[in-house]
């Protein structure tokens, strides 16, 4: 084997180039006025980011403006980042089974800080017994390894246009453009 020859070396993982998801989501973004505004987080000690980095580019290339935390934030430092960007959605990542603290943490901080209407998903490696626990603090979608882009993306867009854009406390954005 050269070098360089393995398949994702020296690759962007931002580039959009001969991905079949972009060519699938242009049509539904071009109608949207506004992009969601996503984080993409792997809160605690979880370095494995290749899943994380295929999800930020998921998401770009489904029309959201995409900000990425790298790697091993806190869930303080994920919380921050959410209300600082004013985000939509925090999107949260883990593959080493600390789910039951890490995500529940993140949306404790987001409420503390103000971010209570920052809706928040999960995914990675999550047994099913954990599930309802995370369904019933509001952390939806919960998905492992396998599922489709398209099924996370539909469920983002869902969740932020069902249970954000629609309810009268709207992020920072929106009460600035209300400002006389």
């Amino acid at each position: 084997m050269s070098a360089g020859s393995y398949s994702g070396a020296g690759r962007n993982p931002f580039s959009s180039r001969g991905n079949p998801l972009k060519t699938k989501t242009k049509q539904v973004t071009r109608k949207e006025s506004r992009k969601i505004r996503i984080l993409v987080a792997k809160p605690g000690l979880d370095g494995h980011d290749r899943g994380v980095l295929v999800l930020a580019r998921a998401f770009r290339d489904a029309g959201m403006e995409v900000i990425y935390s790298g790697l091993l934030p806190t869930p303080e430092q994920v919380a921050q980042m959410a209300v600082d960007e004013d985000v939509d959605v925090v999107a949260l990542s883990l593959l080493n089974g600390a789910h039951m603290t890490a995500f529940p943490r993140v949306k404790k901080v987001l409420e503390q800080k103000g971010g209570g209407d920052i809706l928040v998903v999960g995914g990675g490696i999550i047994p099913s017994e954990d599930k309802p626990k995370l369904l019933k603090l509001g952390i939806t979608g919960l998905y492992g390894p396998g599922t489709s882009m398209e099924e996370v993306i539909s469920h983002v867009k869902e969740r932020v246009r069902k249970e954000r854009w629609t309810k009268v406390g709207r992020g920072f954005r929106e009460r600035l453009n209300d400002r006389p």
